[in-house]
């Protein structure tokens, strides 16, 4: 019977165990989703809407509550400026747990946890995206319109085979880094 015993060990000492649920906690907040197997999805599930929790609080107790669990700053801020404004009125439920299947490794199952999102901010991001595709095409064919060998204005074309840093010809050379046999840079 398994009375009372109600969280995961996820096989790891309570040390690696909280530095693991860490990790994922910050990774989550930073990237929005990531992937990982459906326990640790499950334990940083329960972490992570505490700590968004904590963040609509939005007070210095709070903030510092947060701090020392999230490991980075930069994530802390953004959790309390633009995570947490998006559930204001949301009583919980701020993530979703996506199955994708089984690893081929082991068959272990694997899920994205992601934080769930408004339709408005779905497409406020889509439309981001189309601006940003747009631009990067604009940029492209600006580029591919000059002719292939022409310099572009301003800029002066470097000799072929020399080096940037080497600004006097005499200069000694750094010597060349041998091949092993399995083609990886030695020495």
């Amino acid at each position: 019977m398994r009375h009372r015993k109600d969280h995961r060990k996820l096989s790891r000492t309570a040390s690696h165990r909280r530095a693991v649920l860490r990790n994922l906690v910050t990774a989550l907040f930073q990237y929005e989703r990531i992937e990982t197997t459906a326990a640790k999805a499950k334990e940083t599930r329960r972490l992570g809407e505490r700590l968004i929790t904590f963040a609509r609080r939005g007070d210095v107790a709070a903030r510092r509550h947060v701090a020392r669990f999230v490991t980075r700053p930069a994530v802390t801020a953004k959790l309390f400026s633009t995570i947490a404004p998006w559930y204001a009125e949301r009583p919980g439920g701020y993530t979703r747990i996506v199955r994708l299947g089984r690893r081929l490794g082991d068959a272990g199952e694997v899920v994205y946890l992601e934080l769930v999102k408004s339709a408005e901010q779905k497409e406020k991001e889509r439309q981001d995206r189309i601006a940003a595709e747009e631009a990067k095409e604009k940029a492209l064919k600006g580029g591919a319109s000059r002719k292939k060998g022409e310099a572009p204005a301003g800029e002066e074309k470097p000799l072929r085979g020399s080096r940037k840093d080497e600004a006097e010809v005499g200069a000694p050379a750094a010597p060349s880094r041998k091949r092993g046999r399995t083609g990886v840079k030695t020495g």
